[in-house]
């Protein structure tokens, strides 16, 4: 009978882990609570270890598990390439009627992408022109050129990389994010 007992036990406690209701890192919020008021929060990406970081200035709020690009590694070249961009960007749009549930626009191209896609012939100089413009207004850039656009954060789901070069969640915590950043806050996209 005891070892029954302590057989029910560990049955509940890993079922309660597995789904949410057992903390096993109270460093973080769990996804039932909300996330706290953020005076200046950002995110920062980290392609290498498929991870998505919350932070209200310096301190690290809370982390998500990504899907990227199907051809993640290196830096977005063109349209069409599979890659995940790498450098600073900023939401310039909040998408409730994404296909992939909820979506946060990030601002690519930046002026380096910009810049290099015109050394490249990729874009005209008048191109180059109205992204650098859209970027220093903190408006949204260019989207329909050979260096690609239409990057977000989106929903969908994270267990491989599957996307054209957006940055994937699960449904429920782009929810989160969603609900918690404002146009404007900072994505820095690491490799």
């Amino acid at each position: 009978m005891k070892l029954f007992v302590i057989s029910l036990i560990l049955v509940a406690l890993v079922f309660t882990a597995a789904f949410g209701n057992f903390d096993l890192n109270p460093e973080f919020p769990r996804l039932s609570e909300p996330l706290p008021r953020m005076k200046n929060p950002r995110l920062v990406v980290k392609k290498k270890d498929r991870r998505l970081e919350l932070y209200d200035g310096e301190k690290l709020i809370k982390h998500y598990e990504i899907a990227l690009g199907f051809a993640p590694e290196g830096e977005k070249e063109k349209q069409g390439d599979g890659k995940t961009p790498e450098g600073e960007f900023y939401i310039f749009t909040k998408n409730d009627k994404s296909k992939f549930y909820l979506s946060l626009g990030i601002s690519y191209p930046n002026i380096e992408d910009a810049e290099r896609g015109l050394k490249a012939k990729l874009i005209t100089k008048a191109q180059r022109d109205e992204i650098v413009q859209a970027i220093q207004n903190k408006k949204t850039p260019l989207q329909n050129t050979a260096l690609g656009g239409e990057i977000y954060i989106h929903g969908g789901g994270s267990v491989s990389d599957w996307t054209w070069g957006c940055v994937a969640l699960k449904n429920e915590e782009i929810k989160e994010l969603f609900d918690a950043l404002q146009v404007g806050t900072i994505v820095k996209i690491e490799p």
